[in-house]
């Protein structure tokens, strides 16, 4: 991992879906306890440096979701009381750059080429976006300690615990070329 990865000035951060849904047991047992914590880290180093800040939220229309519409569990988490960010997205699947307004027209319109991406969960939503926006042409940066997940299971299948996700996530990001895997020290 880069030890201090240069920030462009304009350097967006760009917060997954840390909503108060993701506390609802039925995701079962969460990572990283301290996600929080460096997020909120990361906040403070955007507003200190008035870089942008986008929030991200997952709009559910699976029935019974702690993340649909108009439920408590949909709504941003404390941490991010305060925080009204440069943009909102919102989104029906995994990746940020499918949800409305267009993230990726937002942050061309800004000349914005390099973004931090950080939330939940590490191997779904905030992988995707990662991807996607190392496909079309960004500079991503993932600090994995300002991300959490949780154990998952496939059906009749293989199972994995939230750190092994976490690592594979790493490895799939950085080892595939999508991003720059850091951890949040290195850019606050």
């Amino acid at each position: 991992m880069p030890d201090r990865p240069e920030l462009a000035r304009n350097a967006a951060l760009v917060v997954i879906d840390v909503q108060r849904g993701f506390a609802d047991p039925s995701w079962g047992r969460p990572n990283n306890p301290d996600a929080e914590a460096n997020l909120a880290r990361l906040l403070a180093a955007w507003a200190d440096a008035g870089r942008p800040v986008v929030l991200v939220r997952h709009d559910s229309r699976t029935p019974g979701s702690p993340l649909a519409p108009g439920t408590a569990g949909n709504a941003f988490a404390d941490v991010l009381d305060g925080v009204t960010g440069d943009l909102l997205v919102t989104k029906h699947v995994n990746s940020a750059f499918i949800g409305e307004p267009s993230l990726e027209a937002w942050l061309t319109e800004r000349g914005i080429r390099q973004i931090v991406v950080c939330g939940i969960q590490t191997n779904m939503c905030v992988e995707t976006t990662a991807r996607m926006g190392g496909n079309l042409g960004f500079d991503v940066i993932v600090p994995m300690d300002a991300t959490r997940t949780f154990d998952l299971a496939a059906p009749g299948g293989p199972s994995l615990t939230a750190d092994e996700l976490a690592r594979a996530t790493a490895v799939n990001l950085a080892g595939g070329g999508f991003a720059r895997v850091v951890e949040t020290a290195s850019l606050v």
